[in-house]
């Protein structure tokens, strides 16, 4: 061990760094290899500008603590078993003479460029598609089907691409190969389209098509030897609605009806502008149907409700089933855009059908843009007997008694996201379901076993036998109907894209946006609507009730028609969109001149409606005259609204934005309807 002390000794000296001339770095020259001057090699730095640091990240790495214990190290020397890099660097090869090219004469000369083909007229390329069986093609050959898209009620064809119930020729044959059965339950292009992509087909349909499908089922021989009863969906940001006062006209002395039950849907998108506002927003509806002469025995109820988030929809389901006694079949009448399709859905999974309806009967198809159902979709109602009607008063009271916390993780996180959409919010529940048989696996053991030298065999799927209704359940059945909706002649969703339909029409909770307007001073909402505060003494607030979506612009009354004239179909003014070519074609705004006397700085005196693209609500002094001009699209209905819809709207609003005219906006919270409070709460 002695002997062995004194190298190991003198191996560690040697390892030990030593404080030594840093050796001289190679770089490369720009024309490669390197270059020795006086015996030391010549340097030229390359930055690479992305390596190169950040100034600011240079002045904080130098302001940085430096560790004391840990001292920079100095790189070590080169080692000597690297001769190579004083060898000489090797010369640049020449580069490989190119090859001949063959000549051109050995290869396929070069086709001259076909001249471009004359576009073919649509209908010649729908036919030529046809013939050759290309998919999505229609097949005029091909009759119709008798059977309903199970979206939008439309009788199934593949005869014409823009009529109502298109299949393309390829699906359809394939779906008819299976018979009836195959087309049972299938849904057309548009439906397709509208559910999986969000976009909306045109179809060429005759303008009273909508009206003759309504008048038509209502005037049928009434069932069971009662009148239908009918569901009228208003949509409450649309008071008054103009669909309302056609409702006796489409009942006529030819149409027994039981009643009108009015239903004032989306009621979770308005805010709570103070205590009791579903109250004053019943008589707001009630107003309304007086006024189209609906009242006393023919108006048997006014409900609100959101067919969305389900407030109020345990409420009409108890209504409904009171009413079963005086009333045969069940119809679901409104304007586009009121909320039916939705509705539909709603009671579809509810206790008003029957127990397997929810597996048998499709959903209908729902969309913001007009008209989505285009015929009739039923489904059949459950008769409410005695032991039913206790079972589910049972359920509701055991319902009503929980707690949000009590609810499971599946649930609460429901609940948060419906309150994310609305400010009323409500749970449907079902007390009479179908027992689901546990599914059977069909497991054969000789599709897995193979040899080496074969593939796997992938079993063919089954067909699922799709369920039915029995005879008995059927045959004295009552229905409810969602027909199409009746469309509003002077509303500016007529005028507007698909794209744009959807930035206008809104589908969550509405965030009010407040005001503050001197004379002299307009408000632009988006390019649909326009405001003018042409005179008054003082100044008056001006509440936007609409879209989240749709911009409101703020400017001086002398700047108005330029910022119009740039900005219109822009990014500024964002609806319509598609700049000068869009505008070109878009009806020109049209004014109104209207005249207002304050009630107080605290409540409205009256709703200024821009058609179905929102309302301003204006708030002044006691006393105040305000003379306004307000502008809607030619062709679109301008409403002056006394009393407004809220009156204490202008109260929702945060601190003012300094140096501007708006005030920081402010969202209400939600209320869960049929849940027991705590006290945290």
């Amino acid at each position: 061990m002695l002997r062995l002390l004194p190298p190991l000794l003198s191996r560690l000296a040697r390892a030990q760094p030593r404080a030594q001339p840093r050796a001289p770095v190679r770089r490369l020259r720009r024309g490669g290899g390197t270059a020795a001057t006086g015996g030391r090699q010549e340097e030229e730095r390359f930055v690479f500008l992305e390596y190169e640091p950040d100034p600011a990240e240079a002045v904080v790495a130098a302001a940085a603590p430096r560790r004391e214990q840990e001292p920079l190290r100095e790189p070590e020397p080169l080692r000597e078993q690297e001769p190579r890099r004083e060898r000489e660097p090797e010369p640049l090869r020449e580069p490989e003479p190119l090859r001949e090219r063959e000549p051109l004469q050995e290869q396929e000369p070069l086709r001259e460029p076909e001249p471009l083909r004359e576009r073919e007229p649509r209908r010649e390329r729908r036919a030529r598609g046809a013939a050759a069986g290309i998919p999505g093609a229609p097949d005029p050959s091909v009759p119709p089907s008798g059977v309903s898209c199970s979206g939008c009620g439309a009788e199934l064809q593949c005869a014409d691409g823009g009529a109502p119930g298109f299949v393309p020729a390829e699906k359809y044959r394939s779906l008819a190969s299976e018979g009836a059965a195959g087309l049972r339950g299938a849904v057309c292009q548009r439906c397709w389209a509208l559910a999986h992509h969000g976009r909306a087909l045109r179809l060429r349909l005759p303008p009273d098509e909508h009206r003759r499908v309504v008048s038509a089922a209502l005037r049928q021989p009434p069932r069971h030897g009662r009148g239908p009863l009918l569901l009228y969906v208003l949509d409450v940001l649309e008071l008054p609605d103009p669909v309302l006062p056609q409702v006796p006209a489409l009942l006529g002395p030819g149409v027994p009806a039981s009643g009108v039950l009015v239903v004032g849907n989306k009621v979770d998108l308005l805010p709570a502008d103070a205590p009791g506002h579903l109250g004053r927003l019943r008589r707001r509806v009630a107003e309304a149907c007086a006024r189209a002469g609906l009242a006393g025995a023919a108006l048997v109820d006014i409900r609100l409700v959101s067919a969305k988030t389900g407030f109020g929809m345990e409420g009409l389901v108890s209504r409904l089933q009171r009413s079963w006694k005086c009333a045969g079949d069940v119809y679901l009448l409104g304007a586009t855009n009121s909320g039916k399709s939705t509705l539909f859905n709603t009671l579809l999974r509810s206790d008003y059908c029957k127990s397997r309806a929810p597996d048998i009967v499709d959903r209908a198809t729902v969309s913001p843009w007009p008209g989505t159902t285009l015929n009739l979709l039923k489904f059949p109602i459950i008769n409410p007997t005695c032991d039913r009607i206790f079972r589910r008063q049972e359920r509701l009271k055991e319902e009503a008694a929980k707690t949000e916390d009590e609810l499971s993780s599946e649930e609460q996180k429901y609940l948060n996201h419906l309150k994310k959409q609305g400010y009323l919010v409500g749970r449907v529940g079902r007390t009479f379901q179908q027992q689901k048989a546990s599914p059977v696996v069909d497991f054969d053991p000789d599709m897995l076993s193979y040899s080496i030298d074969e593939d796997p065999k992938h079993t063919p799927k089954k067909r699922v036998e799709r369920e039915e209704f029995t005879h008995n359940e059927v045959k004295d059945a009552r229905w409810c109907f969602d027909t199409p909706g009746i469309v509003k002649e002077d509303c500016v969703l007529n005028l507007l894209t698909e794209k744009e339909v959807k930035l206008v029409l809104p589908t969550v909770a509405i965030v009010p946006r407040t005001f503050i307007l001197k004379p002299g001073t307009t408000l632009f909402l988006a390019a649909l609507g326009r405001i003018d505060y042409l005179q008054g003494e003082k100044s008056a607030w001006f509440s936007v009730v609409a879209s989240n979506l749709l911009p409101v612009h703020i400017t001086t009354l002398s700047k108005a028609d330029a910022i119009y004239e740039k900005h219109a179909g822009q990014e500024l003014l964002k609806v319509p969109m598609g700049g000068e070519e869009r505008m070109k074609e878009f009806p020109p705004l049209v004014p109104q001149d209207i005249t207002l006397k304050g009630i107080g700085t605290t409540e409205a005196v009256a709703d200024i409606k821009l058609s179905s693209a929102g309302w301003v609500a204006v708030t002044a002094h006691e006393k105040e005259e305000l003379l306004l001009r307000a502008y809607t699209p030619k062709g679109t209905a301008l409403v002056v609204r006394e009393p407004p819809l809220l009156p204490y709207i202008s109260s929702i609003r945060g601190s003012r934005i300094a140096g501007t005219a708006a005030y920081r906006t402010k969202k209400p919270p939600s209320f869960v309807e049929n849940l027991k409070t705590t006290g945290s709460r």
